[in-house]
């Protein structure tokens, strides 16, 4: 029986290479992108990562290393990177019926049925394609099982003799074992910086070496988990491909703030914002929400005594995904935990409890009471749907939102908004 064929796209410095699409400027110089607040680097430039900046360093140490090697900084315009990543998706989708989202910027495609065609030139033609439909690099690994196309990801990054694309399936053995040599443990997919260190000190420095560990011993000392990745790195298939990703238990929405909050008032309208973020995002997953927790806190870095958080957690008599059932039950647990004379840098709520809108609790005594609610919050989303994210949203999210987190350094929404549209002159 022959292998499977799985194909990573992975997209090249994913933020960075957004902002060079609207920016040509960009091209060739160093570059980060920043986290929430401006605060870390989540995204580089291959220039600046010569540079040894690494990932989630703070931007306030590279303040100097910037200044001496002009490094650009843009903060993270999350709008334009999920359009954008929604446009690499579906295209990748016409290249494979059976496809998995994996994260903003990785698709897993299983090319098992094409082996009648040369697997490397396939992979050029979708980098190609990628590259003139959205203007966006990206790389491809093709081996038999998930962790092996990770891997396989990983060369085609590194090494500019692949010319963007990695295919194990069509490597020797000897070839496969020159190159697993030369990749650290800790690069493997579900390995990491944590288990790298205890890999090393049982001298598994290598993909190669982890490759040729004792399945059961490993299992032994570590879990199945272990286990399925050495299988995995062997050719044996333990992790399928999931084309539908299973649904959220949990789900958090939350920033730290731009500015610090001392008043009610202001909290509040941060929670609601949150709120019906968390809301949005349970209906796109067809749930409902059990309960809702909302929780606040001031800056870790504060002396003890100005120092407060807490959380309170609120159990909703009728599963909900209504964003103004939830809010009401958020802003009802806010009240209780809020203190005067704090700081407060950071809010947020959970919802949890989830269960399938199918299989969800009715009212007994209000049969219409859901039904009508769905009913509203499906016009209210397909109108931010069409005008926009946040057109209809609740009054109490308040307008000016001066607590809003920091992002001095965002580009425009070039895909989603009309008037930031890029305009061509002679």
């Amino acid at each position: 029986m022959s292998p499977r064929a799985i194909a990573l796209i992975d997209v090249n410095n994913f933020y960075v290479s957004c902002e060079r699409i609207f920016n040509p400027k960009l091209e060739g110089r160093p570059v980060v992108v920043l986290s929430n607040n401006d605060g870390c680097a989540v995204s580089r430039s291959d220039e600046v990562k010569a540079l040894g900046v690494k990932m989630g360093q703070p931007w306030f140490q590279l303040k100097d290393l910037a200044k001496k090697h002009g490094i650009i900084a843009y903060s993270s315009n999350y709008t334009l990177y999920a359009d954008m990543s929604h446009r690499v998706m579906n295209i990748l989708a016409t290249f494979s019926p059976n496809q998995e989202i994996y994260s903003i910027d990785e698709c897993f495609l299983d090319l098992t049925e094409f082996k009648t065609q040369n697997l490397t030139l396939y992979g050029q033609l979708i980098r190609q394609r990628i590259k003139q439909w959205t203007g966006l690099p990206v790389c491809v690994g093709i081996g038999p099982t998930k962790t092996l196309s990770k891997l396989a990801n990983h060369l085609a990054k590194k090494h500019p003799e692949f010319n963007g694309v990695c295919d194990l399936n069509g490597t020797t053995a000897y070839q496969e074992e020159m190159w697993f040599k030369r990749i650290e443990v800790g690069e493997i997919w579900g390995i990491g910086r944590k288990l790298a260190p205890q890999l090393n000190a049982m001298r598994i420095v290598t993909a190669l070496d982890l490759k040729q560990a004792s399945i059961p011993s490993m299992r032994s000392k570590f879990s199945v988990v272990m286990e399925k990745i050495i299988r995995e790195l062997n050719g044996t298939p333990c992790i399928e491909l999931e084309e539908v990703s299973p649904a959220k238990k949990e789900i958090v929405s939350s920033r730290s703030f731009g500015v610090k909050i001392t008043d009610l008032s202001s909290l509040e309208e941060a929670v609601s914002f949150y709120t019906r973020h968390a809301a949005e995002k349970l209906r796109r997953q067809h749930s409902y929400a059990g309960a809702i927790t909302v929780f606040i806190n001031t800056s870790r870095f504060n002396k003890p005594e100005e120092n407060y958080s807490n959380a309170f957690r609120i159990s909703l008599p009728i599963q909900t995904a209504s964003t103004i059932a939830l809010t009401k039950a958020a802003l009802c647990g806010l009240r209780k935990i809020y203190r005067r004379g704090y700081q407060f840098q950071k809010a947020g709520v959970m919802l949890s409890e989830l269960v399938d809108a199918q299989t969800r609790q009715r009212d007994l005594f209000v049969p219409s009471s859901i039904s009508n609610k769905t009913k509203v919050m499906s016009v209210i989303d397909a109108v931010n749907d069409r005008m926009g994210r946040g057109t209809i949203r609740l009054a109490s999210e308040g307008i000016s939102k001066k607590w809003l987190m920091r992002s001095g350094h965002k580009s425009q929404n070039y895909t989603t908004d009309w008037n930031e549209l890029i305009c061509v002159t002679k």
